[in-house]
């Protein structure tokens, strides 16, 4: 069942999109995030990456959810944890400011939030997270993680992700060298793998903001689609009853 708000819209929701420079500045999104929204019942809009007083607080207001999806690595430096890493690529300077603020608006106003990959980690270090830049060299013990690797995950048990996913152990596809050495102020631990790597982030004080360090949308069209589906309808659910509410309010 498609998730609606009391006057019959499907909930919208906002993917912050890829900076290309290459051609001029292009905004770029891989389609499998659009298509993962619209499959759980959302409208997916894209947004450029523009960095400009309050532009993402009053962007969050004209949507229902936010999805913060996948993409490049961290500028380290300019966040203050210290040289950014010569293996890392990190995104345009403009697009990490305006992810960074998007972040932070959509946990301070309590808009559905979920992050995926790059979208987990920027959600833990806009509130004060930290990061392994370059995995496996940071923590050698750590498996490849990058190009597609497929490895298990597990939920940590009472957690919103774990109800949500509703196994022990799911198997996942990661595209990603960095990730999280520490979740950041008012975010819980809600998976790792086998090998202590945090895989997923959420906060009890919001109303839906959850992070993935996999990505789900590439289960689309395989027998894993409708457990990794899970996430994106709950964030499309979440996306609708905050619409409600904003109805009722208004």
């Amino acid at each position: 069942m498609e998730a609606m708000s009391s006057t019959g819209r499907r909930p919208r929701i906002a993917i912050n999109g890829e900076l290309d420079h290459d051609q001029g500045p292009t905004v770029t999104l891989a389609t499998r995030y659009a298509e993962a929204v619209r499959r759980a019942g959302g409208i997916p809009l894209v947004l450029p990456p523009l960095v400009a007083p309050r532009f993402a607080e009053e962007l969050l207001a004209s949507v229902d959810g936010l999805l913060l999806s996948g993409g490049g690595d961290f500028d380290t430096e300019s966040l203050g944890l210290g040289p950014t890493h010569p293996a890392a690529r990190p995104v345009a300077p403009e697009k990490q400011a305006f992810d960074l603020s998007l972040a932070r608006a959509a946990v301070r106003h309590g808009v559905p939030t979920l992050g995926v990959c790059y979208g987990m980690q920027l959600l833990a270090l806009a509130d004060g997270g930290t990061l392994y830049q370059h995995l496996p060299e940071d923590l050698p013990a750590a498996r490849e993680h990058r190009g597609g690797a497929r490895h298990a995950v597990r939920p940590v048990p009472g957690t919103k992700l774990a109800r949500l996913l509703g196994v022990a152990e799911v198997d996942v596809v990661s595209r990603h060298h960095q990730a999280l050495r520490t979740s950041g102020d008012g975010w819980t631990v809600s998976a790792r793998d086998d090998q202590g790597l945090i895989e997923g982030v959420e906060r009890e004080d919001h109303p839906f903001a959850l992070g993935v360090q996999w990505h789900p949308e590439l289960a689309l069209d395989t027998e894993g689609e409708e457990q990794q589906l899970a996430l994106f309808r709950a964030l499309v659910e979440a996306a609708s009853r905050s619409r409600e509410i904003a109805e009722v309010t208004t």
